[in-house]
């Protein structure tokens, strides 16, 4: 049995080995940003064909959808598609408990509130039962989160969804590429929202978004709210009218142009980190006490965020407080040079901004109407229950050629679990 780094042994990952660049920039990345830079049309909003409008074309293309708008961010992709589905003052819209804090910001972007629903324990997306409970006269929209690239549950969602009258916007941030029953997510529902962030699947140079739909109205909507609400079409001159409530989400002609080279090899990074992460996911589901992110049935993961649950009755460690061996785990593995970090530290009804009604001043846009949004005492005890026992991997897998990397965190990993009574000691003492 090897000793732990912890206690001065080895390091199973070397130190010159724990850098692993994402996302990957290219020869072809650079000269794509640069022949922009040398073009006419920088922005979204001129005539004719520009980055902008070909990016919008290569996703729809690439994706299966029937109309793509770039947008500056994700953030204000959520926005703009409640915005153009006419979500307002006083409505509700159904988001997961787990989630990153756009998605709940988005309805109050609307003055409308956020009302959240918990997650299943599995896949860590939002629970169609719960989601049903939570449906009022008020609701307007639900907004299914495809978190860590994990589709949702999307049959029951749009099944309650078309129930009861509602729209369906996916955020899928995290999920280009994931599909549900052989659908790509993000088309399934009313409007699906990507982000291209730095961080993502499918990044660009900074930050940048997409929103998907299968209806012309609508993606006009969102055309024409992404530019202070004007109309700009092609070989019409612009006459600067505002048609009803918009905003500047532009995305600009650089950040489209490195996307699409990153798009253009998308197949080749997704069938390498499809390997990679199989292989190493298979390695630890043999260790105890660990539960491994897992794809369903008729589902594709994109493998965005690695998620791993501790359970120490499975581990030897009836008694113990899954804080108390979530906390022992993560240091010892961080010390054998496994970046493992918790990420979402608490239930996104937990955040200040949400348990203060600190959105447009005087409670609103909770006080339009008197709607409850976070009712006081809610537990969401799957959401707790995960956020508790749970650490994740991020970013280094997303690189194609990360399979040596992520061997040397199953060694780690098999390492920490050989030492399972120091382990023990650990997660007793802090317990």
């Amino acid at each position: 049995m090897s000793k732990l780094a912890a206690l001065g042994g080895t390091e199973t990952v070397p130190t010159d080995r724990r850098h692993v660049p994402w996302p990957l920039v290219q020869d072809e990345d650079r000269k794509a940003v640069l022949d922009a830079l040398d073009g006419a049309r920088l922005v979204s909003d001129t005539d004719g064909v520009n980055p902008v409008s070909a990016l919008e074309e290569a996703w729809a293309r690439r994706f299966g959808s029937e109309h793509c708008v770039a947008v500056s961010n994700g953030t204000a992709a959520l926005s703009l598609a409640l915005a153009a589905l006419g979500v307002g003052p006083g409505d509700e819209v159904i988001v997961p408990a787990l989630s990153f804090i756009a998605t709940g910001l988005a309805p109050v972007h609307q003055m409308a509130v956020p009302v959240f629903a918990d997650i299943d324990p599995v896949t860590f997306n939002i629970d169609p039962d719960d989601v049903e409970r939570r449906i009022t006269a008020r609701t307007k929209a639900i907004i299914p989160v495809h978190l860590h690239g994990a589709p949702a549950d999307m049959d029951r969602i749009t099944e309650i969804a078309r129930k009861h009258g509602i729209a369906v916007i996916e955020d899928a941030a995290q999920a280009p590429g994931a599909t549900h029953r052989g659908r790509p997510v993000g088309g399934i529902g009313d409007a699906g929202a990507f982000s291209l962030q730095v961080s993502k699947n499918i990044p660009t140079c900074g930050e940048g978004g997409l929103l998907v739909t299968r209806d012309a109205e609508l993606a006009e909507a969102m055309r024409r709210g992404r530019q202070f609400g004007e109309v700009i079409d092609a070989g019409r001159e612009r006459d600067y009218i505002s048609y009803g409530l918009g905003w500047n989400h532009k995305m600009n002609a650089l950040q489209a142009a490195f996307t699409i080279a990153q798009l253009d090899r998308y197949e080749e990074y997704e069938r390498a980190r499809q390997h990679n992460v199989t292989e190493f996911l298979a390695r630890l589901t043999q260790l105890p006490g660990l539960r491994v992110p897992t794809a369903l049935p008729d589902t594709t993961h994109a493998w965005h965020i690695l998620r791993f649950r501790f359970d120490p009755a499975a581990f030897g460690l009836d008694g113990v407080r899954p804080e108390a061996l979530r906390g022992t785990l993560r240091r010892l593995l961080r010390a054998e040079g496994v970046p493992m970090s918790r990420y979402q530290l608490m239930p996104l009804p937990d955040q200040k901004v949400f348990v203060d009604r600190a959105g447009f001043g005087s409670g609103y846009p909770w006080s339009v109407t008197g709607a409850p949004g976070t009712v006081a005492g809610e537990d969401y005890p799957v959401t707790r229950a995960v956020i508790a026992d749970s650490l994740t991997l991020q970013k280094r897998h997303l690189h194609p050629g990360a399979g040596e990397l992520l061997g040397l965190y199953a060694d780690a990993f098999e390492k920490v679990w050989a030492n399972r009574d120091m382990v023990a000691t650990f997660a007793k003492a802090a317990s």
